[in-house]
């Protein structure tokens, strides 16, 4: 079943609101590029939404990419398999192909993907280095609200931050 047929007023307009998100700030949507990679972000971190505007710049001649932030209703219809924490974790990159790729394996599936980011490659993909950049990933990951901070124009959703919910995120 899709979206549209289980969409409530209430998330139809949030929904109209992370797109409109996403156009505010040149971000292609996935309803706007039926044919490209999803990157799945988090839309509440400024340092998330820097980096995916810096590959939005990278994806300069191929339209390769759209966005979507994982506090975005359609997220959980399109990828259910995907849970809050895994996508608050890391990033996802689903493929034409519908496989996911995230965090440290999502940089390195991009340096493949993004002609500007293959001078990146082969330092990314040096054999028994995989283990390295998810390491790295998951240690800025884990630190990005520290970063740059979290958007405070964003309203919180019931899967916010209330409790102990982002605490991962605040590590040292």
């Amino acid at each position: 079943m899709g979206s549209a047929a289980t969409e409530t007023p209430a998330t139809a307009e949030k929904s109209a609101q992370q797109s409109t998100s996403n156009r505010e700030h040149g971000l292609p949507d996935p309803d706007d590029r039926p044919g490209a990679d999803v990157v799945i972000y988090d839309g509440d971190c400024n340092f998330c939404l820097g980096q995916v505007k810096n590959l939005q710049r990278l994806d300069c001649c191929g339209n390769r990419l759209s966005y979507i932030s994982l506090h975005d209703p359609r997220v959980r219809d399109r990828y259910p398999d995907l849970t809050y924490e895994q996508m608050m974790e890391q990033m996802f990159v689903i493929d034409q192909r519908g496989r996911r790729h995230g965090g440290g394996d999502a940089v390195r599936y991009l340096s493949r993907r993004l002609p500007l980011l293959w001078p990146a490659a082969p330092i990314l993909h040096l054999p028994g280095t995989a283990k390295l950049w998810r390491w790295g990933y998951h240690q800025v990951a884990k630190r990005r609200y520290r970063i740059a901070g979290k958007r405070s124009d964003q309203t919180s959703s019931s899967q916010g931050c209330d409790g102990d919910a982002c605490s991962v995120h605040l590590g040292d």
